[in-house]
């Protein structure tokens, strides 16, 4: 039997710089230094194994093998100028394992506050179009055989447990909140009462509670208002999810209209004080004011009790993030208008989430050096959360060991006020700082996640570790419409 089920041949880079999008924005095209990055980092990949005796692939699953996309990204990012933020890595470690595994392995505590789980056999399938084909992947990306002879079948690689390995077994990530997409409750690809199910599953596999969800509420839509009773009583919903540019005839709403004040009460009602917020990652032009942060510092000083937990931190996608401008009204500087406005400190009750953010950023480091330095100085060291949105990424790990090595220049330290990338900093935003609005047992941090069967199930794994590499969400323009039929 061969070692490797995935990609034997080892042309899969461990860090995966590609066009997928997460559904939410049409794929971003990649730029001459992303191609370059990918092609050398392929090539020095095949000259390393060689050199340390494994197979291309064998080198590929290896801590070198990401130490050296990594370098590969520094050496792409500086020939093309782009010197504000790189990957703290030495040359040596594509070369030397305990060098690499300095720099990308860690045992920090990682709380992932936006996943996703499509349920690939859920009704929201049975109502596509005909000709739909979402999260479709080419042969060469595929994550393994399909299950049965359906047009559909493809979506078991997205299922349950395939979800699971990539999160819990391929990535370091300890815990993880389901999330939602905007949809109508006819439409989602995800029902609440799915997501409990896939908490279940993992919790059934030695009662860790390592599967939080949220409780989806657009309150423009007939019926979701007074559905929050029974997502906060049957589902103990941890958080509640809003999308403010979302509505059922394309038009959103602020969290200060008559709309989104009645949301905020009935969450304060119910002792759901968590609402997590998409803002950014516009859907279009249609109500794209509703997709900026402008209402979150007043709705922050109006209820300081209640935690608004910024998704995406308004980043934009394809818009570069620079120094503070006041006058841009989009992106995180909206954000931090928003606070300085309304007089909101840092660290208190507003909360910047990176999911799909940090994945952008990646392919842009003077964008995520001035995107971490603002969140870090305007919402706090503390106030800025973990996400990824995997599974439409694929295993996390990549962005997890991206993040890991990530540091700002000194010079935009030095100019801007922005702090350095420090362990005790990164730890804060891997898991430590989403402690204070998901409190997590203590013999959950202190046993289970330690000694429970999938912590078992996780050192035993990586004693040959065989990951996908491969990413879920849509890849180019037709993909990313494809994916959208469903909404018709």
């Amino acid at each position: 039997m061969p070692r490797f089920h995935h990609d034997p041949d080892g042309t899969r880079l461990p860090v995966k710089l590609d066009t997928t999008s997460n559904g939410e924005y049409a794929p971003i095209p990649l730029a001459t230094e992303h191609r370059h990055a990918n092609h050398l980092a392929l090539e020095c990949a095949t000259t390393h194994a060689k050199r340390l005796g494994l197979t291309r692939r064998g080198f590929m699953v290896s801590a070198c093998g990401v130490a050296n996309s990594l370098l590969a990204m520094n050496a792409a990012y500086a020939a093309a100028g782009r010197t504000g933020g790189f990957y703290e890595v030495s040359k040596s470690a594509a070369l030397d394992q305990v060098a690499a595994r300095s720099a990308v392995d860690g045992n920090e505590f990682i709380f992932d506050v936006q996943g996703h789980f499509v349920n690939p056999t859920g009704a929201w399938t049975k109502r596509l179009p005909p000709a739909a084909r979402p999260l479709r992947m080419p042969k060469t990306q595929a994550c393994g055989p399909t299950k049965g002879s359906g047009e559909r079948d493809y979506l078991q690689c997205i299922g349950q447990e395939e979800f699971i390995k990539d999160v819990f077994l391929d990535s370091d990530t300890d815990l993880m909140v389901l999330s939602f997409v905007p949809s109508t409750r006819l439409d989602e690809p995800l029902t609440i009462e799915e997501a409990a199910a896939t908490a279940k599953i993992v919790e059934r596999l030695e009662g860790s509670h390592r599967l939080y969800i949220h409780g989806r509420v657009n309150p423009n839509s007939p019926g979701d208002l007074d559905a929050m009773d029974e997502l906060a009583q049957r589902h103990k919903v941890a958080a509640w999810k809003t999308y403010t540019q979302w509505g059922p005839d394309g038009t959103g709403f602020y969290l200060d209209d008559e709309v989104g004040l009645k949301f905020i009460d009935k969450a304060v009602k119910l002792g759901v004080r968590n609402i997590a917020i998409h803002k950014g990652l516009p859907f279009g032009m249609k109500s794209y004011e509703h997709s900026t942060c402008a209402d979150i510092g007043r709705v922050a000083r109006r209820y300081p009790n209640v935690n608004f937990l910024i998704y995406h931190s308004g980043y934009v996608h394809g818009k570069p993030e620079g120094a503070y401008d006041d006058k841009r009204t989009d992106g995180i500087d909206a954000l931090c208008t928003s606070l300085l406005q309304n007089g909101v400190a840092p660290n208190t009750n507003v909360f910047a989430e990176l999911g799909s953010t940090w994945r952008l950023l990646m392919r842009d480091p003077d964008s995520a050096a001035h995107a971490l330095g603002k969140l870090f100085k305007y919402c706090g060291a503390n106030n800025v959360l973990w996400g990824t949105d995997s599974i439409w990424y694929g295993s996390p790990q990549d962005q997890i060991q991206a993040f890991r090595t990530f540091q700002i220049s000194a010079a935009l330290r030095d100019k801007h006020g922005y702090p350095e990338m420090t362990p005790a900093l990164r730890a804060k935003v891997f898991g430590l700082n989403a402690l204070k609005m998901y409190p997590v047992p203590d013999d959950i941090l202190k046993k289970h996640l330690k000694a429970d069967r999938v912590a078992k199930d996780r050192d035993n794994y990586r004693n040959a570790p065989d990951p996908a590499f491969v990413t879920y969400g849509p890849r180019t323009r037709r993909e990313f419409l494809n994916l959208k039929q469903w909404e018709a």
